[in-house]
């Protein structure tokens, strides 16, 4: 059985069809450990990425867990694969 892994591909990919992209910035660059923050995405980018992200992927991330622990791309990975794992 295949398992799925969200990748820093699908952050780019949700981010530019949900969000937008700031011209300044190069999501094609290294983007893993920059805040979103640095990276243009206010708190409504990420709360529209969750949303995607619940609706291709059926996980869905706390309010509290974006707010908090979703800080970088790295971080919206391992929480999205947490939650694909269980």
């Amino acid at each position: 059985m295949a398992t799925e892994t969200f990748t820093l591909d699908d952050v780019r990919r949700i981010l530019r069809e949900g969000a937008g992209k700031d011209e300044s910035v190069d999501l094609d660059g290294d983007i893993l450990d920059k805040g979103f923050a640095d990276l243009g995405y206010d708190s409504l980018a990420l709360m529209e990425t969750a949303s995607r992200i619940e609706r291709e992927y059926k996980v869905a991330l706390d309010e509290d867990v974006l707010d908090i622990e979703v800080v970088t791309p790295r971080t919206l990975i391992d929480a999205v694969n947490a939650g694909l794992d269980g």
